[in-house]
C-alpha cells in the first residue's frame, strides 16, 4: 500500500476549499504597467562636455551650463528618456574647465570619449572652442550638440555628427541694420569695431556687405584682438569719422567694456548694436552705459513659442513652455536666465528628441534622427541641414533683438524690439 505524505493531503484539501469558495490557485495577472515595470531596464546615458569654469567666456559658458543642469533635472524628474527594448535613460554629465582654451578643449574631448568614454557630445560656449571640440567629435564618429557656436565656417566644413542649435553668425546682425533703418532712416554712415574672432569675424562679414547693399557708407571698418581691453584707439577712430551707428562688439568682456567706454567718451552715434553682451542680465553692471545698446538674442525670457505657433507652420511642439522654464531655472539657480542658459537646455533638449525617435543610443541611428528633426521648442523652430556642405548647420531658428531701455520709475532692463510682430516695446534712438 503506497503512503500518501500527510504535507500532500493538505495541500489537496486546501485545493478544495479554495475551490469550494469560489476561490483560484492561480495568482493574479500583472496588469501592463506591473510589467513595464518590471522590465525596464534603466541605463547610464552619460553626455561630455567642457566649460569656461574659467578664462573669457566664463560667464556665457557658466549660464550655458545651468541649462543644461536643468535639463538633466527636468528628465530625472520625469523618469529619463524611454527608448526601444523597455530601456530607460537616465543622463548624467560629465564636464571639464577648458580655461577657454582651444588647446584644451581638443585635449579634453579626445579624454571624454576614450577614457570617459561618454555616450553622446554637447559643446563648449564660442565658436572658437567650438570648432575644436568639433574635429574631435567627427574624427571620433561622436555626435554633438552645440549650443554656444554660431560660426558659419565650422558648419560648412561637411560634418555629419554635428548640429547646430544656434542662429548662425551670418544672421547675427543683418536684423539690427533692418531695425536701425527702420527707427531712423537717416542713418546714413556706420562704423564696424569687432573681436578678431572665428565668430565675430563671421558676423561681420555677413554684416557689412548687407550694410553697403542698404546703401549705407562703413567709414570704420577694424578689429581687435581678444582679450582686449583699452578701446581708445578705435574709439578715437571713431569719433574722427563721426558715424551715425556702430556695430560690431565680439563677446560678453569686451562688448561690455566697449560699451562702457563708448559712453565715458560720450560718442555721439544715434545707434549702438553689440554681440553678446547685452542679452546677457549683468550687462546692467555698466549703468547708464547700457542705456539704448541693442543686442541680437537667441532667445529672451519673453518670447512666445507655442504649439498654437508650431501649428500654424505645420510642425509638432516638443517640450517645456518658455514661461515653465523661465520659472524653474530662476527657482534654480536664484537669477533670471538668459539666451546662452537657454541655448544649453534646448542642446540637452534636442538630444532627447533625436534619442526618443532613434528609439536607440546607436550613433548612426541618432545621427539619422536629428536630420530628421523639425519642430518647435520653447526655444523656437529648429531644422538642421541635410547638404553635404552645411550638414548640421541650424536653418530654422530666428534671432530676436533687445534694447536695454528705462521704465517709468527709472529702472533699466530689456525690451524685445525686433522684428515688429514680436517687439515687447517700441525701439529708441540713443541719447
Amino acid at each position: 500500500m503506497r503512503l500518501i505524505r500527510p504535507s500532500a493531503v493538505l495541500i489537496a484539501l486546501v485545493g478544495l476549499v479554495a475551490a469550494a469558495c469560489g476561490g483560484t490557485t492561480t495568482p493574479p495577472a500583472p496588469t501592463a504597467s506591473t510589467q513595464a515595470s518590471a522590465a525596464a531596464k534603466t541605463q547610464k546615458l552619460v553626455i561630455g562636455f567642457t566649460a569656461s569654469q574659467t578664462g573669457a567666456q566664463n560667464v556665457a559658458s557658466k549660464k550655458q551650463t545651468e541649462g543644461i543642469q536643468l535639463w538633466v533635472d527636468d528628465v530625472t524628474k520625469a523618469g529619463g528618456i524611454k527608448i526601444a527594448n523597455n530601456t530607460v535613460l537616465m543622463p548624467e554629465i560629465k564636464f571639464y574647465d577648458d580655461e577657454s582654451k582651444t588647446d584644451r578643449v581638443q585635449a579634453l574631448y579626445t579624454k571624454l570619449i576614450n577614457d570617459d568614454k561618454v555616450d553622446f557630445l554637447l559643446s563648449p560656449y564660442s565658436s572658437s572652442l567650438v570648432k575644436s571640440a568639433a574635429v574631435v567629435s567627427e574624427q571620433n564618429g561622436k555626435v554633438m550638440v552645440t549650443a554656444g557656436g554660431a560660426d558659419d565656417a565650422t558648419m560648412e566644413l561637411g560634418f555629419k555628427y554635428i548640429f547646430q542649435v544656434y542662429t548662425p553668425a551670418s544672421k547675427y546682425l543683418t536684423g539690427a541694420i533692418d531695425l536701425m533703418l527702420k527707427l531712423d532712416p537717416t542713418i546714413k554712415k556706420v562704423a564696424i569695431v569687432n573681436e578678431k574672432d572665428a565668430f565675430s569675424t563671421s558676423v561681420v562679414a555677413a554684416a557689412k556687405p548687407y550694410a553697403e547693399g542698404k546703401g549705407l557708407q562703413v567709414v570704420v571698418s577694424e578689429g581687435y584682438d581678444s582679450g582686449a581691453t583699452d578701446f581708445n584707439p578705435f574709439i578715437n577712430k571713431i569719433v574722427a569719422a563721426a558715424p551715425d551707428a556702430i556695430i560690431g562688439g565680439g563677446h560678453f568682456q569686451d562688448g561690455t567694456t566697449f560699451a562702457k567706454q563708448l559712453y565715458e567718451k560720450k560718442v555721439n552715434a544715434r545707434f549702438i548694436a553689440l554681440l553678446v553682451a547685452p542679452p546677457e542680465p549683468t550687462f546692467s553692471d555698466v549703468g547708464d552705459a547700457a542705456q539704448y545698446i541693442v543686442g541680437p538674442s537667441q532667445w529672451e525670457t519673453q518670447v512666445k513659442y507655442s504649439e498654437a505657433g508650431a501649428k500654424t507652420l505645420g510642425i509638432p511642439y516638443y517640450g517645456t513652455t518658455a514661461e515653465n522654464f523661465t520659472k524653474a531655472y530662476t527657482t534654480k539657480f536664484n537669477a533670471p536666465p538668459s539666451y546662452h542658459s537657454a541655448g544649453g537646455y534646448a542642446a540637452g533638449l534636442m538630444l532627447q528628441k533625436a534619442l526618443e525617435e532613434a528609439q536607440s543610443t546607436d550613433q548612426e541611428k541618432v545621427r539619422a534622427a536629428f536630420d530628421k528633426l523639425d519642430l518647435m521648442t520653447f526655444f523656437g523652430h529648429v531644422k538642421f541641414s541635410t547638404d553635404v556642405k552645411t550638414h548640421g548647420k541650424q536653418i530654422a531658428h530666428d534671432m530676436v533683438y533687445v534694447q536695454w531701455l528705462k521704465d517709468a520709475s527709472g529702472k533699466l532692463g530689456t525690451q524685445i524690439v525686433w522684428p515688429l510682430e514680436a517687439k515687447s516695446a517700441d525701439a529708441q534712438i540713443r541719447k
